[in-house]
């Protein structure tokens, strides 16, 4: 598979909907995750990312318009056990919760579906960033927009390149319905340090739809994880 240049992947898209990066930083010491959020309706973009004990959650930053919160409010990213968990939807919850019981997230994913928004049916996507750094990558979508079945992909990488990642997202752009996200996760390139990576994700997100942004650089010798979220809503 070619390698893609980050930037130049995230603008050739309007609307990726939600997505998740992960990878390993140019230098090699460090598991990189990016994990954003885009929206078209005035309930979707009326979100933020606040840090929690264990990840992020999304939140209204005006409650007084919040209209509908299902499937909007959920805990995008939480940590257990060195893993760290990144998803879509409250299926984070649901793999936290299968982790504890000794399963893994293939087991997790396998009770769940894509989201019932019809006609979109919102792929699921879903990541665990182990404490070595290699990861894992789920989707879960209808079959064409057909609901009738689930369409479950894994992918699993081991020893990543530095340097390099793997971007999956929603949807390959706008449309009425949605088209999910179709292939194998994109090779991407992971630029620079935490701020650079930040920087390259968030300038290059279509400046009407995005929400929200966290990244996260984690050492792979300590376990440390330095972090940062960016909200269009200030």
């Amino acid at each position: 598979m070619r390698i893609k240049e980050l930037a130049q992947e995230l603008s050739s898209c309007t609307y990726p909907g939600r997505g998740i990066i992960l990878g390993r930083s140019e230098d090699g010491k460090h598991a990189a995750i990016a994990y954003f959020i885009m929206g078209r309706s005035e309930n979707s973009r009326n979100r933020v990312f606040v840090p929690t004990e264990d990840g992020i959650q999304t939140k209204a930053f005006d409650e007084s318009k919040m209209t509908d919160p299902s499937l909007i409010i959920y805990a995008p990213v939480r940590q257990l056990d060195g893993k760290t968990i990144v998803t879509n939807g409250d299926q984070t919850d649901t793999i936290y919760e299968h982790m504890q019981q000794s399963h893994c997230y293939r087991h997790a994913l396998l009770t769940r579906t894509f989201e019932p928004d019809e006609p979109n049916f919102t792929p699921r996507i879903s990541g665990v960033v182990k404490p070595n750094g290699d990861f894992n990558l789920s989707i879960l979508k209808s079959d064409n927009n057909d609901a009738s079945g689930t369409l479950r992909y894994f992918y699993e990488y081991e020893n990543p390149k530095a340097g390099q990642g793997r971007y999956i997202h929603t949807y390959m752009g706008d449309g009425s319905p949605l088209p999910s996200f179709e292939g194998e996760p994109t090779l991407v390139t992971v630029p620079g340090d935490l701020e650079a990576f930040t920087a390259q994700v968030w300038n290059n997100l279509n400046v009407d739809n995005k929400v929200s942004l966290y990244t996260c650089f984690i050492d792979l010798k300590t376990g440390k994880h330095d972090w940062k979220i960016t909200n269009k809503n200030v």
